[in-house]
């Protein structure tokens, strides 16, 4: 029985090059620790060298710049704050692309703007590596169980060598078509989260204001027409859930900075395709204010306390 687990573990470990992975930031480091969970040799890199110390206790090897992972690994996943890091750390001096081997898979989870994902695209093409977008959906949570849900784009002949690496990291891989598709569903789906969030707490407020119990109004909200992820997953009320972020004073989670910058993306696309986003368009305004107000880095489901704070309680 011994030799059997031996023969098999060498044989899973022999497919096990070492994949790279830049950006160990909220998101990048669970994700990053899965990968090694999994019996992968990571090569690591980021600009805060405390990320770095903590990935590296855990057993990754850390490198100096994303040139040197693209010299060290033909597998390479970055997770980055938004469109201007990716096009530095893709195209930049020390850049992925200035060492990257041809053949070499890189597959970009930020969420960016999808013209910027098919620039990058081009860009990795001419050197002859292959770029896919797989945001992602499900928090930090999701990111330290590996239940993330991936959306790709990309050439579909490259679909199942990413889907090999994004399985060690989460419990949904969905193939959305060319690059920029990936992107294009994150985008949306953000879009709706945040509408759905400022509904469920305006409803929650105004439920308060009438003189109903918080608990109970979520409870009959769960049971009807109204629920939504929001109201019966992610309650924005402190008192009404456990182990939410309004829970523990909006702490932890996806912070408000994060969804201002996704309607940012939900914008500049609708902009782009002539498309009426009225509600999105508001909720954009309502999380930039927010920014603006304390809540940047509380969690966007703080948009409760934000409606409490304007009403002057």
């Amino acid at each position: 029985f011994g030799a059997v687990v031996n023969v098999l573990s060498t044989r899973s470990m022999a497919s096990k090059t070492p994949v790279g992975f830049i950006g160990l930031g909220n998101m990048g480091s669970p994700m990053a620790k899965n990968l090694l969970k999994n019996g992968y040799p990571v090569i690591a890199t980021d600009v805060f060298p405390q990320s770095c110390k903590e990935l590296q206790d855990t057993g990754a090897q850390v490198v100096d710049s994303p040139a040197d992972v693209a010299e060290k690994a033909d597998r390479i996943i970055t997770m980055l704050p938004s469109s201007p890091n990716v096009i530095e750390v893709y195209t930049g001096p020390n850049g992925i692309l200035k060492k990257v081997k041809k053949g070499t898979l890189l597959i970009d989870s930020s969420t960016i703007d999808p013209a910027v994902s098919r620039e990058m695209a081009v860009a990795a093409e001419k050197k002859g590596a292959v770029f896919m977008d797989a945001p992602v959906s499900g928090g930090v949570g999701a990111a330290s169980m590996a239940k993330l849900t991936f959306m790709v784009g990309g050439v579909v002949e490259e679909y199942n060598a990413a889907k090999e690496l994004l399985t060690c990291m989460g419990a949904n891989v969905i193939y959305c078509g060319q690059v920029g598709t990936g992107q294009a569903a994150k985008i949306c789906n953000n879009m709706l989260l945040a509408i759905g969030m400022i509904g469920t707490a305006e409803t929650m407020n105004l439920g308060i204001r009438l003189g109903l119990d918080p608990k109970l109004l979520a409870k009959i909200l769960n049971m009807s027409s109204g629920r939504c992820w929001s109201s019966d997953t992610y309650n924005p009320v402190p008192g009404v859930m456990e182990g939410v972020p309004s829970a523990n004073n909006y702490q932890g989670g996806f912070g408000t900075t994060l969804m201002a910058k996704d309607l940012g993306l939900a914008q500049n696309t609708a902009t782009n395709t002539k498309t009426p986003i009225p509600l999105g368009s508001l909720a954009h305004q309502i999380y930039r204010v927010m920014c603006s107000r304390g809540y940047a880095n509380k969690d966007f489901s703080s948009v409760f306390q934000f409606l409490r704070e304007e009403e002057g309680q």
